[in-house]
């Protein structure tokens, strides 16, 4: 029985991680900043902008870092606060 739980839960929490991420940007739409705006930031710290989309309320950022990885990265539309995502080193 246990075996079966164990599968079982972590599927619920799989499922459940893409709701997380709606709830960390709950900014209203009147209140967001320019998607052009956070492409200056980015490229002014370093960034090379490949796009950035909206998702689940916040701003998804795809781009290289300063350091040269590849970065997918969420942000706060109203305060351009970095709200998690992931990095992985470039190849090439």
């Amino acid at each position: 029985m246990k075996i079966v739980l164990i599968p079982a839960v972590m599927l619920g929490a799989l499922a459940a991680a893409p709701a997380f991420a709606g709830n960390k940007c709950d900014v209203p739409v009147a209140e967001w900043q320019p998607r052009e705006a956070l492409e200056a930031k980015l490229k002014s710290d370093g960034w090379q902008v490949r796009s950035i989309k909206t998702e689940d309320g916040c701003y998804e950022a795809y781009a290289i870092d300063a350091g040269g990885k590849k970065v997918e990265a969420y942000f706060n539309p109203k305060t351009f606060e970095r709200m998690g995502g992931t990095s992985e080193d470039s190849e090439g």
